[in-house]
């Protein structure tokens, strides 16, 4: 049977403390990575629901405007 002497006790400790602190550190460096993506991803349909929801109201207020040049022909032509 072997003996353990210290500096083999030494090492067994290091690495015992070294490896799961290391793996816990990979492990977020990659969801930091997986998180600056999925950012990027939701900026990109925020911004493309925010292009398309302007274009939307801009619609909708020339719409508007067509409505109110008649009610204003309207309302002079009744006011005659």
């Amino acid at each position: 049977m072997m003996t353990m002497n210290m500096s083999d006790l030494a090492l067994q400790t290091a690495v015992s403390i070294t490896v799961p602190t290391f793996a816990v550190f990979v492990g977020i460096l990659m969801n930091n990575s997986r998180l600056n993506d999925l950012r990027a991803q939701m900026d990109a349909r925020i911004t493309d629901l925010r292009t398309h929801m302007d274009s939307r109201f801009n619609e909708v207020d020339r719409r508007f405007e067509g409505l109110s040049e008649i009610g204003a022909l309207s309302f002079t032509a009744w006011k005659m």
